[in-house]
């Protein structure tokens, strides 16, 4: 098994090679085969792995990576429940974001179209070792991986000035939350001399709760930037300049749901951090609302989206906060079947669209994608918590959590679950609903896509409805909350002690909310008509304005002290420094070459001014 398990993140790897070194002599038939098939393959082994139930809480080592007098740190992977589950959402839901590639990337030319599988294959690659590695080095690794693969991706349209901008952006926003994952990663190897998972979490009696805190805030600090959290999260609506299907697998299968992973898996850390707690639950309700807000007044059909992802990781970071762990690896893994879902069914609008992105020019689709619309709209219930669809089930653990731990962070998770049911059917009454308001060339253009990108979607649509019940809480099924079973010997359940009688009424209270709020949507925007947007719109379509913010007061300033220090730091002193002194030699050797003139006239008078100089001295020296 222990060969078996290497193939998992080695199996991409081989096949960013093949396409990435091969991409010009390749064909498009052969390269999707092969980034494809790869992925396929990882995720069988996965599913062997889960199947089989049989972990050992050993890491399996197979090399030292680093070892240097009492450093040692092996190459290693911690196989268990919660890396497993993972393994399955990244190959399986990355495998059918491949296939979707296909079809949507068809038009781009052969050299291209094997750089873009190369670089998609990478990316498997990265997320996989990230949640594969024994300690936290090995998930650093696959952390920088993913920073470099979403910058390689959002940027893949290279020629497009804005497009590069906004993967430098994602690029340096993650460097920032990088930091403190390294720093506190140096913090634990100082206090424990290890780490491993399995030693750091055996030893945390060995910190203080100083040193856990500061640990636990820095790894946040990480967390915030890959899992886009206040106030890291403006790179990922930016990043939706990549293809759709890399949107897809950002925001669903790898580099968000990161941050999640590396909490839970953290969570004896965690534990006896309560101040840290409660900095992750508030900094998680605010992004879930924040980001809610902002995605009521978007227009561009993904940008939705991408707020809407930041808006459900807040509630994952709510409910990490709140001590529910499994409900939020539940949310992750709905989330990853819903949002991947929404996220190409707006790739398939879009192509249909022939690139429009805008949803004010769009209406009545749902007549001529009729595949599409019935899968958008299951991916619009799950989201919303509709029961019995998946996202009900782990939104309602989250909600649950959160009201027995403070009422008042309930309370905007449930404002947020509100607003989340207006604007994504808002989205999808724009879209589908109402007249044609496209051109006469998109009218006639407009048709299904094909079959590799609606297998997917149908597949996706299916697990949006079904995937929510392997966490049914007792209050329907006893026994029902399996994925809380299979994760307990990693991953602690947070103890309800809530009546019976309130989680009816709170579970009542958040569908009548959700239910209100898509009627709301229907009556306002079934038929769309051009909207007059007053001020508070306004604020909501410029996003609250926080990259303006951003831009006034941190890179502009940082930008006037770097011209300063170019000006007066650089050029008049370094560079004044060498530079003088190049030229004093200069000017030394200039004056120096008079002595060797090549002229004998010369010679003879330094010759006689040097004897008469000699004579003068030697004549004082002996008064």
């Amino acid at each position: 098994m222990k060969n078996l398990i290497i193939l998992i993140p080695l199996l991409p790897f081989i096949g960013f090679l093949i396409n990435g070194l091969g991409r010009k002599y390749l064909s498009k038939g052969l390269v999707s085969v092969i980034g494809s098939g790869t992925v396929l393959g990882s995720f069988i082994i996965s599913l062997m792995l889960f199947l089989q139930k049989d972990y050992s809480t050993s890491p399996i080592s197979y090399f030292d990576f680093i070892k240097v007098a009492n450093l040692r740190i092996p190459f290693a992977f911690q196989i268990d429940q919660l890396s497993t589950l993972f393994l399955l959402i990244i190959t399986g839901v990355g495998f059918l974001i491949h296939v979707y590639s296909t079809a949507y990337m068809h038009e781009e030319k052969e050299e291209h179209f094997g750089r873009y599988f190369s670089y998609l294959n990478l990316f498997v690659f990265s997320m996989l070792l990230l949640v594969m590695g024994a300690n936290y080095v090995i998930m650093f690794i696959g952390w920088e991986g993913v920073g470099l693969c979403s910058y390689l991706l959002i940027g893949y349209w290279f020629k497009n000035i804005d497009y590069t901008k906004a993967a430098k952006k994602a690029f340096v926003m993650n460097r920032i939350g990088d930091l403190g994952f390294l720093l506190a990663v140096f913090w634990i190897f100082a206090k424990i001399g290890s780490v491993e998972y399995t030693t750091v979490f055996a030893n945390v009696s060995k910190l203080t709760s100083t040193d856990i805190i500061g640990i636990t805030l820095l790894l946040f600090v990480g967390a915030t930037g890959k899992s886009a959290q206040i106030p890291l999260y403006t790179w990922l609506p930016d990043a939706m300049a990549g293809p759709t299907p890399v949107s897809a697998l950002i925001h669903a299968a790898t580099m968000v749901t990161a941050g999640i992973y590396m909490i839970a898996r953290s969570n004896a850390l965690y534990a006896h951090a309560e101040l840290t707690n409660n900095i992750v639950a508030i900094i998680g309700a605010a992004t879930a609302l924040f980001a809610a807000t902002i995605a009521l007044r978007q227009n561009d059909i993904k940008k939705v989206l991408a707020y809407s992802t930041v808006s459900q990781l807040g509630y994952m970071f709510l409910a990490l906060g709140t001590g529910s762990y499994v409900a939020a690896v539940f949310h992750v893994m709905t989330h990853a079947f819903f949002k991947a879902l929404l996220f190409l069914g707006s790739g398939s609008v879009i192509h249909a669209m022939s690139g429009q992105q805008d949803i004010r020019f769009m209406g009545g689709l749902k007549g001529k994608l009729k595949i599409t619309y019935i899968t958008f709209l299951i991916g619009c219930l799950a989201i919303a918590g509709i029961p019995p669809f998946s996202g009900f089930f782990s939104k309602d653990a989250i909600l649950l959590g959160a009201f027995e731990h403070n009422k008042a962070l309930y309370a905007i998770g449930l404002i947020t679950a509100a607003l989340t049911a207006f604007y994504m059917f808002r989205l999808l009454f724009i879209t589908f609903f109402g007249t044609f308001r496209g051109t006469e060339e998109q009218r006639h253009h407009v048709h299904e896509s094909p079959a590799a990108m609606t297998i997917p979607l149908v597949v996706l649509a299916v697990l949006s409805i079904i995937g929510g019940f392997v966490g049914v809480p007792e209050l329907f099924v006893h026994g029902g909350e399996k994925l809380a079973e299979y994760l307990a010997p990693v991953v602690p359940s947070a103890a309800h002690h809530v009546e019976h009688s309130t989680e009816w009424m709170l579970m009542g209270l958040t569908t009548a909310i959700v239910v209100a709020a898509i009627l709301i949507a229907w009556v306002c925007y079934r038929t769309y008509k051009e909207e007059q947007v007053g001020a508070f719109g306004k604020v909501l379509e410029n996003k609250w304005y926080v990259d303006e913010i951003y831009d006034a007061i941190i890179a502009k300033p940082v930008s006037a002290i770097g011209g300063v220090l170019n000006r007066f730091v650089e050029r008049l002193g370094i560079d004044g420094i060498v530079n003088g002194v190049g030229r004093l030699v200069n000017y030394g050797g200039r004056q120096m070459r008079w002595l060797q003139s090549g002229q004998v006239g010369s010679y003879v008078l330094l010759m006689v001014i040097s004897m008469v100089v000699f004579f003068v001295l030697q004549f004082f020296l002996k008064r």
